[in-house]
């Protein structure tokens, strides 16, 4: 699963396939409509996907990329509950998904926009199980680049 050029960026609808850097921002495509804007850095946050990770009670964190690998690989056995769904259900799912995250420190809208990722991702094709012939699985990607 490769995250590395996606970034999720306030103001900005979806996850943002980043293109190229500046020192005051980045150009990012819109992953849907291929629309190529600036985000000045002075005006918008920029996170990269490659970067968040999410707290454990018995380490750091894990990063989100894991935490993808484990909600797809649970896909069947465990669907993904709403994004509307009452906090209880979304804190039982995460429990199964990644049982040791802090709990104190992980909120309900923590988990609701690592959901809505995860959607958004999957639903266009970046979300793919790894290829046991490929070691990093990124072959899949429609972004990938060799």
């Amino acid at each position: 699963m490769n995250l590395k050029d996606l970034a999720v960026i306030s103001g900005f609808p979806g996850v943002q396939h980043i293109v190229a850097t500046r020192n005051n921002g980045v150009m990012a495509k819109d992953i849907d409509t291929g629309k190529v804007r600036f985000a000045p850095a002075r005006k918008h946050q920029i996170s990269p996907l490659e970067s968040i990770s999410v707290f454990t009670a018995d380490s750091d964190a894990v990063e989100l990329g894991k935490v993808f690998q484990t909600m797809l690989d649970k896909l069947e056995e465990l669907p993904l509950p709403s994004v509307k769904a009452s906090s209880d259900e979304l804190r039982k799912y995460f429990l199964e998904v990644l049982p040791n995250h802090d709990q104190s420190l992980v909120h309900i809208s923590d988990i609701k926009k690592i959901i809505r990722w995860f959607l958004f991702l999957n639903e266009r094709g970046f979300l793919t199980a790894p290829d046991p012939d490929d070691n990093a699985g990124e072959s899949e990607s429609p972004e990938a680049e060799e």
